[in-house]
């Protein structure tokens, strides 16, 4: 489809855009509920920006983390939400009008408008191409989880047979590193409740160790060390309690927080330490890493599609009981990924 370079900014392929859409707008409360369903003018696209127009919205635990935070901090009027799903309907100045009418997902940056509305202007090189066979909720339920899951295990250099810990493994991060680790050739172990552990084992988790390390313990008490990584997604301070499980040379990876201190003395164990952030790219990464980001999204969009990756199991609502359905993620009434149909 071509479209000429003065009402880019303006086209769509199927329909009319409006001048105003309904978004959910942060009004200063820290609260799920405190957020408010406004009408809100449709933004000039920036150049190198498309507009989005949501089909599916993913919720994530980041998304009430961030009502109280400094990225809302006087900005009333906010649109929150970091991951969505739909269709291309315009283009900025410098974007190729064969995005038009693409299907895709996307992880928002933390400073924009977000996905908690009915459109969401994007930079065009954070989207995500869907495969056809792949449908919107799927999609949406993908970027925040898979592609932390993805870059976590980019930190981590192995062998095919080295041992994995996954701490905090039942979460939907979990859910894809559990696979993602297995297919890489680790030997994974899991810490987590144990009412998500038949469903790891499914996933390709080799060994089930329990729920987290109670505040008193460190993994000296569980044992020697044996694992060349340790993944920990529940906090920063559970991450360096279970430092004494990774083997020399091996690593530490912190998805939710940051070791606030070196958690082994000088010329010890000698292991790598890292945290994980996919905002980090939407400040500091540049094209080549953008490009690395959403080839290897597309890739793992084909695996779900093809049925290689299992998603989550959906729990889908719809756009007017979204902040409920946040509410109820930040207080763990369900089990399951949370949806919201636009």
């Amino acid at each position: 489809m071509s479209c000429p370079a003065a009402c880019r900014a303006d086209c769509t392929p199927a329909e009319a855009l409006p001048d105003a859409y309904r978004a959910w707008v942060w009004r200063g409360s820290a609260a799920p509920c405190g957020l408010v369903l406004e009408t809100v003018a449709r933004p000039a696209l920036e150049a190198g920006q498309v507009l989005v127009r949501n089909a599916v919205i993913g919720l994530n635990p980041v998304d009430w983390k961030l009502l109280a935070g400094q990225f809302m901090s006087g900005r009333p009027g906010k649109v929150p939400g970091l991951d969505g799903a739909g269709t291309v309907v315009a283009v900025g100045e410098g974007v190729s009008a064969d995005w038009l009418g693409r299907r895709v997902a996307y992880h928002q940056s933390l400073e924009r408008p977000g996905s908690f509305a009915q459109y969401t202007p994007l930079a065009a090189e954070v989207l995500i191409r869907l495969p056809a066979a792949l449908d919107f909720a799927t999609a949406a339920a993908f970027p925040c989880p898979a592609l932390t899951a993805w870059q976590a295990l980019e930190k981590v250099s192995a062998l095919p047979g080295d041992e994995l810990l996954i701490s905090g493994a039942g979460g939907s991060v979990g859910h894809y590193l559990v696979q993602l680790a297995a297919a890489r050739g680790f030997v994974v172990s899991v810490m987590c409740h144990a009412r998500h552990r038949e469903r790891l084992y499914a996933l390709g988790a080799s060994e089930w160790l329990g729920g987290p390390l109670a505040e008193s313990e460190n993994w000296a008490d569980w044992g020697p060390a044996r694992f060349h990584a340790v993944i920990d997604c529940v906090s920063a301070a559970h991450a360096e309690r279970l430092a004494p499980a990774v083997l020399a040379n091996g690593h530490l990876v912190c998805i939710q927080g940051r070791v606030a201190r070196w958690p082994d003395a000088p010329f010890g164990r000698a292991l790598s330490l890292h945290e994980v952030a996919l905002g980090a790219l939407h400040r500091f990464g540049d094209r080549a890493a953008w490009q690395r980001l959403t080839d290897a999204g597309e890739a793992l969009l084909r695996a779900l599609a093809e049925g290689r990756l299992q998603a989550e199991a959906a729990l889908v609502g719809e756009f007017a009981e979204l902040p409920q359905r946040l509410l109820a993620l930040q207080h763990r009434q369900f089990s399951g990924k949370a949806l919201i149909r636009v």
